[in-house]
């Protein structure tokens, strides 16, 4: 089977690190078709995977866009439309990674005569999108022929906003459990680089942005012990700078300086998560999977996450990991302290999480499932 991807991002997220492992197995019969160059067009070409760039003109309409911007967004995706139509001639099916992906490849299905496959990685609800971009998603949704969704959260969110319920298979994010060993003396070398080895280091893994919630684990931590410090890995993506100014605003007002560490994005993700204590997921409004859980998990550190979305799909309390409410910092204190004070304990949730994700989420499995699904 040959395969068309499309993706609008020039930059690693959750859903094109996901399109990775999906299109390896096809890399001799696929091409990723991006919307924009960046350094996700060199992980494609690193891991082998043909890929294309097949427009460098930024797409205006965003997640809150009106219909008007909307409509107005048709006329500019005229020539990507054009571009990708001639392509998908050549395979036998569409396979849409990301929203503005999907309204691309549905035009171009059309007119193509081609399979459209659209794979959500999104909770398509009002605190993620506009109304319109939601129509619009749903409209071109469904007229695929499959939607692959990342979880149930996402499942029932889509078919909350008119989705078709019998287009639609759950198929989590897939990881390679090798990907996430590391040598003891490399955890050790690299606390002592961030010179953090005698403290109790919690661990954040996102993007910068309020609904990621790094200021909920900032106030937490200030009514943690003096030896707990915060690395936060991430940057600000999407014009959110004014939020990280925020941050720094509010580590100056409880005096935290020496407790933070802003780290930026990073490509030792599995290397830093083995060297933390504790990783906390944060997002005050649902989160569509949550791949930072997994990883956490795969690294074999304990994992926090707040319950909503595909987080609780993912952690069992007291069996894998732990829940807090989205946007309790209480909560969040009181679990960083109980794992300080129960290592034991906290190590063998770890160690059940570890077990468990690797058959879970094993990368091979998972494809099994998405080759069932696109034969």
């Amino acid at each position: 089977m040959k395969i068309l991807f499309l993706d609008q991002s020039g930059k690693p997220g959750g859903a094109e690190l996901c399109l990775i492992d999906i299109a390896k197995p096809y890399q001799n019969n696929c091409l990723v078709g991006l919307f924009n160059g960046g350094s996700f067009k060199d992980l494609l070409e690193k891991n082998q995977i043909p890929v294309q760039v097949l427009t460098n003109k930024a797409i205006q309409v965003k997640k809150e866009s009106s219909l008007t911007q909307g409509i107005a967004s048709i006329t500019q995706l005229a020539p990507l439309i054009t571009k990708v139509v001639k392509i998908a001639r050549n395979y036998d099916l569409i396979y849409a990674n990301t929203q503005k992906a999907l309204v691309v490849g549905a035009i171009a299905s059309f007119f193509s005569r081609r399979l459209l496959v659209f794979h959500l990685h999104d909770i398509l609800s009002p605190e993620h999108f506009s109304q319109t971009n939601r129509r619009i998603a749903v409209y071109c949704a469904n007229r695929a022929s499959l939607v692959i969704a990342n979880s149930q959260a996402s499942k029932k969110a889509f078919i909350e906003a008119g989705g078709k319920a019998d287009k639609v298979e759950i198929v989590y994010n897939g990881f390679d459990p090798q990907t996430y060993i590391n040598k003891e003396s490399e955890i050790k070398q690299i606390r002592q680089q961030l010179e953090l080895d005698d403290k109790f280091i919690v661990g954040h893994f996102s993007r910068l942005a309020p609904w990621k919630g790094q200021h909920i684990l900032i106030e937490a931590l200030a009514k943690c012990p003096p030896d707990v410090a915060v690395i936060l890995v991430g940057d600000a993506l999407f014009g959110e700078q004014d939020y990280v100014k925020q941050l720094h605003q509010q580590i100056d007002a409880l005096q935290l300086q020496n407790r933070v560490k802003f780290l930026g994005f990073r490509h030792d993700i599995p290397l830093l998560m083995a060297a933390c204590n504790l990783v906390a997921h944060t997002s005050t409004s649902p989160e569509p999977f949550g791949r930072v859980i997994v990883e956490a998990m795969l690294s074999g550190t304990p994992v926090v996450a707040a319950a909503s979305g595909g987080a609780v799909e993912l952690v069992e309390p007291g069996i894998n990991g732990f829940l807090t409410t989205p946007g309790n910092p209480q909560e969040l204190t009181e679990v960083i302290n109980s794992c300080i004070q129960d290592k034991q304990k906290t190590a063998a949730i770890a160690q059940t999480a570890r077990n468990s994700a690797s058959q879970r989420f094993h990368v091979v499995n998972i494809n099994q499932q998405i080759a069932q699904l696109l034969t």
